[in-house]
C-alpha cells in the first residue's frame, strides 16, 4: 500500500488501537459530584459538484478526500451548562447560528448564549458563504446577476443541513453527558504556521508577496504557536473527547472535499487514544496567518503532504499536552454575550461609479482582479442600501479556568495575543469566525500608511471599521472579567521530606 493510501485510509490506526496507551487506562482521575460531558459528532459532508466556498467566484468540487463534520462538547458542572460546537466550514452565518440556538435551548434547555458554534475555516469544505440566500434580492437585475450566478454562493438546503446537525449534535452530546474530570493546558507548534503579510521595500505591506521576492524586508506581524487543549476523561480514566485551538488558516487543500489538515489533527490524536475519542477544533485568531512561508527558499510541498504536516505536528502537540495535564474538576462553566452594531466602511461615490462602469463589461475583456474587486464594491454598495452597519456578537465562555473569547470575523493574530496578554483566566483561548461572520479584522496600524494587503480591500465579504477589531477585543476582556476563574487541576503534592534516598546519598566512590 502506497504512503498517501496508507494514511487515507487509516490503516495506520489499527496498529494503534491497542497501544499501551489505549488499553491501559490512566490512574482513575477524582471526579466530582454533579460535574459531566458529553461528546457527539455529525457528518455534513458535502455532494460532489456542490460549490467550493472561499473565493470571490464560483469553483466546485470535483472528488472526495475525507469527510466533514459538526463536533459538539458539552460541559456540566452540576448547575449549569456550555456548549462548544466545532464545524468543519468556510464559515458559520449569523442567520444559521441563531437558528441552531434557539432550536438547541427548545430540545435541551441550554440557553443560546451558552453555545459557541465555531467554523473551521476549511477551504475545502460544504457551500455555506459567501453570497447568502436571498441577501441581494432587494438590489439590481445587474447586481443579482453578479452576486448570484458570477459569486460564490451558500446552498440553502446544505446550511439547513448544517443547522439541523448542528442541532443534533449539541443534544446528542447532552444526551451522553457522564461523570468526567477535565485537564487543562497549552503546548507550542511554531513549523506550521506563517504570518502572511510582509514588509515591504515601498513602505507597504503586501500580502503572500511571493517566494525569492527581493523586495521584501521581513514578516509584518506574529504567529501564535499555543495550542490550547482541553481533555475529558471517564471514571475509568479513559479519555473520551477534547477540545483543541490553534491559529492556522485550513488552506492545505489536500485534494477533494475534506476538512483539510483538521482531518490530520483529528487523525493523530485519535491514533494515540483511540478512534472513539471526539476531537472538537476550534480556530483561533489567523486573518494573517497561513502555512506558507513567503521567506522560505523551498517550494511548497504538494497538498496532501501539507495538510499531513501541519495537522499532525498541531494533533501531535496537542498529544503531548494530553499525556501532561492531571484531570480534576472543570467548575464552574457559564457564557457572557455582548452584541452591538458595528459600523462598514463606505467607498466614496465615485469609485462605486468607476466600479460599475467596469463590471458591465465582461471580466474576459479586462483584468480579471481589478474586475473582481470592482464588482465586490457593486456588492458592496448594495448592502450599504439596506445596511450601514453589522450586528457583531462578542462571547466569553468558561469552562473553569480556561475562558474562550468568540469573535465572528477572520481576526488578525494581533487581537488573540492582546486578549492572551490582558486576559484575566489562567487560560484564554482566542476564537475566531464564531456565531456569525464579518470578513477580516485587521488591526488599526493595517489601515495606516504602512499597512495594506489582500486583508485590507473593501469588499462585500469584509469592510468594517478600522476600530472593530480594538472594540471587540474590550467587550470580549469585560466579558471574561465579570467571570471568576476557576483553578487549574493539579496533582497531589508530594509528602513531607523525611530523608534522602539511602542509595544516593554518597560522595564519589574512586576505589
Amino acid at each position: 500500500m502506497r504512503r498517501r493510501d496508507f494514511l487515507r485510509t487509516g490503516a495506520w490506526l489499527g496498529a494503534a488501537v491497542e497501544s499501551p496507551l489505549r488499553a491501559a487506562a490512566q490512574t482513575p482521575p477524582v471526579l466530582q459530584a454533579g460535574e459531566k460531558v458529553g461528546f457527539a459528532e455529525r457528518d455534513i459532508t458535502p455532494s460532489i459538484g456542490m460549490e467550493m466556498p472561499g473565493g470571490y467566484g464560483k469553483a466546485y468540487h470535483r472528488s472526495f478526500h475525507d469527510p466533514c463534520k459538526v463536533r459538539a462538547a458539552v460541559f456540566d458542572d452540576g448547575s449549569r451548562r456550555v456548549a462548544l460546537v466545532g464545524v468543519d466550514a468556510l464559515v458559520v452565518p449569523r442567520p444559521m447560528v441563531m437558528a441552531a440556538r434557539k432550536a438547541i435551548s427548545e430540545r435541551c434547555g441550554i440557553p443560546g448564549e451558552a453555545v459557541l458554534i465555531g467554523a473551521s475555516h476549511s477551504h475545502s469544505a460544504g457551500p455555506v458563504g459567501m453570497v447568502l440566500p436571498g441577501e441581494y434580492d432587494h438590489a439590481s437585475p445587474l447586481v443579482k446577476r453578479l452576486a448570484y450566478e458570477m459569486s460564490s454562493c451558500a446552498d440553502p438546503g446544505y446550511l439547513l443541513r448544517v443547522e439541523t446537525e448542528i442541532v443534533r449534535a449539541v443534544v446528542e452530546a447532552d444526551q451522553r453527558r457522564a461523570e468526567a474530570a477535565c485537564g487543562f493546558g497549552v503546548g507550542r507548534e511554531d513549523k506550521v504556521g506563517f504570518n502572511r503579510r510582509l514588509r515591504m521595500k515601498n513602505g507597504l505591506t503586501w500580502s503572500h508577496p511571493g517566494k525569492g521576492n527581493p523586495d521584501i524586508i521581513g514578516y509584518a506581524g506574529p504567529i501564535d504557536p499555543d495550542v490550547g487543549v482541553i481533555g475529558a476523561w471517564d471514571r475509568h480514566g479513559r479519555l473520551i473527547g477534547c477540545v483543541v485551538n490553534y491559529a492556522c488558516h485550513a488552506t492545505t487543500s489536500p485534494g477533494g472535499i475534506s476538512a483539510n489538515w483538521i482531518y490530520y489533527l483529528e487523525q493523530t490524536i485519535q491514533g494515540v487514544f483511540g478512534r472513539d475519542v471526539a476531537v472538537v477544533f476550534l480556530a483561533g485568531d489567523c486573518g494573517d496567518v497561513t502555512q506558507v512561508d513567503n521567506l522560505s527558499p523551498y517550494a511548497n510541498p504538494p497538498g496532501e503532504q501539507w495538510a499531513q504536516y501541519v495537522g499532525g505536528r498541531v494533533g501531535a502537540e496537542a498529544v503531548k499536552v494530553l499525556l501532561s495535564v492531571y484531570p480534576g474538576s472543570f467548575a464552574p462553566v457559564g457564557a457572557r454575550v455582548a452584541v452591538e452594531r458595528m459600523k462598514r466602511r463606505i467607498p466614496n461615490p465615485e469609485r462605486v461609479r468607476r466600479a460599475l462602469a467596469l463590471v458591465e463589461r465582461s471580466p474576459k475583456e479586462v483584468d480579471p482582479t481589478e474586475w473582481t474587486f470592482a464588482k465586490e464594491i457593486v456588492l458592496l454598495d448594495a448592502l450599504i442600501a439596506k445596511e450601514r452597519d453589522v450586528e457583531v456578537e462578542v462571547q466569553a465562555l468558561q469552562v473553569g479556568p480556561t475562558v474562550f473569547i468568540a469573535r465572528p470575523g477572520e481576526m488578525f493574530v494581533e487581537h488573540g495575543l492582546e486578549i492572551k496578554k490582558r486576559s484575566n483566566f489562567p487560560l484564554t483561548f482566542p476564537v475566531e469566525l464564531a456565531n456569525g461572520c464579518v470578513g477580516y479584522v485587521p488591526t488599526e496600524e493595517a489601515f495606516g500608511p504602512h499597512g495594506g494587503g489582500y486583508e485590507t480591500r473593501l469588499t462585500s465579504y469584509s469592510n468594517l471599521a478600522p476600530e472593530a477589531g480594538r472594540r471587540m477585543t474590550e467587550l470580549g476582556l469585560g466579558l471574561a472579567r465579570a467571570m471568576q476563574p476557576g483553578a487549574v487541576p493539579m496533582p497531589p503534592k508530594a509528602p513531607p521530606f523525611k530523608a534522602p534516598w539511602s542509595y544516593g546519598n554518597v560522595p564519589p566512590e574512586l576505589s
